[in-house]
């Protein structure tokens, strides 16, 4: 089998276009030299593996022997995994949304020999690209010059600052509560009160938003929103979008109801999906979240772990070529792994003789409770949480015969932190230590793998192909070692908090618009550097370096780090009154600041069962601190146990006459 330069590449989605008949490269100094040697325009093809329109595409255009020739002939053709190079990815949809066009993926932009884009769209039907690829090379030939005024002009448009793009070059806003409200009243009337979520199809699970959602309803006594994000989450967690067989969750539902999931899991969802059902348990004690939570980090240690200890990046949608054939079950498979109350569990998992999917097929749900149904079927369920697991390890026994989903083996450097900072909000949730050894096993594999001259990198320094971090990596990681610490009281862990802020504010900070980069200034340059501001289902690097700052701010007593946050957040302070579902994790560190954060150090024999008893109870606004004996750092320093293990509840530096007893502490909280 003939196979192109893709063939020494490390990413999976790159690996599947490896024997391609097109003469593909990755993105490097080789293709790009070559297309300036050759004046040949550049196809730039991005996408990912778990993206099934991607692999339609290469079925279809990519694997056509007339088509690859022609790109072979007149091209310099480069693959590019977006998870891989998000970098890349951010300057050319920037472009392609610039032409006018709605951005996806697989994106297809066509480049001068300099990486100036002139052209460019999502997926293109294999007649319709032969068309666009004969018409860029007779205008490349006959209107070279128009061509490259137009290149030219798109890239100077994507290479304006965000802060401009914006409108945030004037003045630094302090946001008000009364603008805060206003906008938060604006988002709501955007909720679907029957299916929860936001009054849309498709449905994406939006983890920053709700957590924003549910701390402004907590803090501000908006008990109304409080209830719209629990109502959402058991939506979520009742419906097909949450693999109520083998946990975790796919991307997003196609239908309001969250019952038909674009069945792809990503391991960015999961991680974030952790740390907002842990912090809704936390607040609601609702039991089918401390559920939700132990099935998703059973999924994640089972179906992504590898033998290193990272996480891989995600499961595909299709197998043998299908959507969703491994997650589907006919009602008579399904009725035949049941052994006894057969008619209760089928109505239990919503399993219906047609099918409530298409082709008589059906997707596991949980709408109904297993009280109401135990009353309808006379069914007595006395342990029916060992039942559930019971009943869907031998369901899931079953469906493990299948051809499973593709995997995306990547290992990413800030997913994996997300995951770290999920597992770690569980831990606090429902206090099980094995939690806890796992989220430190991981972070180890991440010191092991991805850490390395106190830089970061985004795939394995140590592996082929290493990538240096982004921004996200940075953020990410830098998060998780901040929770590391305050579920741990070991301080190593803000030994590396301190070197890895450090080294971000030296190598990605822009001091003229107090914002950073979302790359090193010291990585090989592109067309033009981004700076990114929106959340979208992964919050924006900026917005989590903002938050990272002002916590380390606030524990190493460090106004350096607590000013740059508070001038990123005013920076942007417009955009979050006037785009807050952008905006979210930006809206949290607002709440974090304004109300403000209570500061809690616990010092004495017993500060770790005092630490974790503290955080069973929900407050949002809080960092912990702590040490059995005595501690340099600043909110520790002076701090001592007489006879009994002590919590002192501080706010901007100032404290409250320390007390022995959690509850003692809780009343002391604003």
């Amino acid at each position: 089998m003939n196979s192109n330069r893709l063939i020494n590449e490390s990413s999976t989605y790159l690996q599947q276009h490896a024997h391609n008949p097109v003469n593909w490269y990755p993105w490097g100094q080789e293709a790009l030299s070559l297309a300036i040697k050759e004046e040949k325009p550049i196809l730039v093809s991005i996408g990912y593996s778990s993206c099934h329109w991607c692999h339609v595409m290469e079925r279809e255009s990519f694997e056509n022997n007339d088509i690859a020739d022609y790109l072979n002939s007149h091209f310099v053709s480069i693959k590019v995994d977006r998870e891989e190079r998000p970098d890349i990815d951010q300057i050319y949809m920037d472009a392609v949304q610039a032409m006018g066009i709605n951005g996806g993926w697989p994106l297809n932009v066509f480049l001068t020999p300099e990486q100036k884009p002139f052209y460019g769209g999502t997926y293109f039907p294999p007649q319709s690209f032969t068309q666009v690829l004969h018409k860029i090379i007779s205008a490349y030939k006959d209107q070279k010059e128009e061509l490259n005024l137009s290149a030219e002009r798109l890239t100077n448009h994507i290479a304006k600052s965000e802060v401009i793009k914006y409108g945030l070059e004037s003045e630094y806003n302090d946001i008000s509560s009364e603008q805060l409200e206003e906008s938060m009243r604006m988002l709501q009337g955007k909720f679907d009160k029957n299916f929860g979520g936001m009054d849309k199809a498709p449905k994406f699970p939006m983890p920053s938003l709700w957590m924003f959602f549910l701390r402004y309803g907590y803090l501000m006594e908006e008990k109304d929103l409080s209830r719209h994000i629990i109502f959402t989450l058991k939506q979520i967690a009742s419906g097909g979008i949450y693999d109520q067989i083998g946990g975790g969750f796919s991307r997003y539902s196609v239908d309001e109801k969250w019952l038909v999931p674009h069945f792809e899991k990503m391991l960015y969802d999961n991680g974030q999906l952790l740390s907002l059902f842990a912090e809704a348990y936390t607040f609601s004690k609702e039991p089918q979240f401390s559920r939700v939570i132990n099935e998703t980090i059973e999924f994640l240690k089972r179906d992504l772990k590898s033998e290193t200890g990272g996480f891989y990046a995600a499961l595909d949608a299709d197998s043998e070529g299908v959507e969703g054939k491994y997650y589907t079950w006919t009602y008579e498979e399904f009725k035949g792994q049941l052994d006894q109350n057969t008619d209760f569990w089928l109505e239990y998992f919503g399993i219906r003789k047609e099918g409530n999917w298409e082709m008589g097929f059906n997707i596991p749900v949980t709408t109904k409770t297993t009280e109401d149904l135990s009353l309808e079927f006379n069914v007595s369920l006395e342990d029916q949480e060992d039942l559930i697991k019971n009943i869907k390890e031998k369901l899931r026994f079953y469906r493990d015969k299948r051809v499973k989903p593709g995997l995306d083996n990547k290992i990413l450097g800030g997913w994996n932190a997300m995951i770290v900072s999920g597992i770690l909000d569980a831990y606090d949730a429902l206090g099980d230590r094995t939690h806890l050894d796992l989220a430190l096993e991981t972070a180890n594999y991440l010191i092991e793998h991805h850490l390395d001259s106190g830089k970061v990198y985004r795939t394995p320094f140590n592996g082929p192909n290493a990538i240096p971090g982004y921004l996200e990596d940075y953020g990410f990681v830098i998060e998780a070692f901040l929770k590391l610490y305050q579920a741990t009281f070991n301080e190593k862990w803000l030994e590396r908090v301190k070197s890895l802020l450090d080294y971000t504010i030296e190598n990605f900070f822009d001091k003229k618009e107090d914002l950073f980069y979302f790359t090193d200034k010291n990585s090989p340059q592109l067309i033009a550097a981004k700076k990114e501001i929106l959340d979208n289902v992964i919050p924006s690097s900026n917005a989590v370096m903002a938050s990272n700052l002002y916590i380390a701010g606030l524990l190493f007593d460090n106004d350096l780090y607590q000013d740059i946050s508070e001038k990123m957040l005013r920076k942007v302070g417009n955009l979050l009154v006037t785009e807050p579902e952008y905006m979210s994790k930006w809206g949290i560190l607002h709440m974090m600041i304004s109300k403000p954060t209570a500061e809690v150090a616990i010092v004495g024999r017993a500060s770790m069962s005092m630490r974790d008893n503290f955080m069973k109870s929900y407050y949002p606004n809080k960092i912990v601190c702590g040490t059995m004996d005595t501690s340099d750092l600043p909110l520790l320093a002076g701090k001592v146990s007489k006879d009994n293990t002590t919590l002192y509840v501080c706010y901007n530096k100032t404290c409250k006459l320390p007390v022995q007893s959690v509850e003692e502490a809780y009343r002391l909280l604003i």
